[in-house]
């Protein structure tokens, strides 16, 4: 009985993986003007999007200088921002995006470490 308990969980985490693999991610890039934080940002979640989400991603970036409407729907009081619409849940990530393993993290790509 074990066994079989063991066997049928593997396959509800594979089928829960392979779910996972197809679902698409809508993305906000909140920035602040064109600055090198701001260019940073932008290039490290493009990279980031491109090597994990091939294909499966919307990102919309908005520099809040130039659409400062934007900011009250998010809720948005530092950029740059990202949040992660879908899949949920939602998730805000805020800083400069430069560590890699954090915005993995946040968007659910990397399973927690112990």
């Amino acid at each position: 009985m074990v066994k079989k308990l063991r066997g049928d969980h593997a396959k509800v985490l594979a089928s829960a993986a392979k779910a996972r693999a197809k679902e698409r991610y809508v993305l906000r890039l909140y920035v602040a003007g064109i600055t090198p934080k701001s260019n940073r940002a932008i290039r490290s979640v493009k990279e980031i999007c491109e090597q994990s989400l091939k294909d499966r991603y919307n990102l919309e970036i908005i520099d809040i200088y130039q659409h400062p409407g934007a900011i009250k729907g998010d809720q948005i009081v530092v950029a740059p921002t990202l949040i992660k619409k879908l899949p949920l849940p939602l998730r805000r990530l805020i800083g400069d995006m430069a560590d890699r393993e954090k915005i993995l993290l946040g968007l659910d790509l990397q399973p927690k470490q112990g």
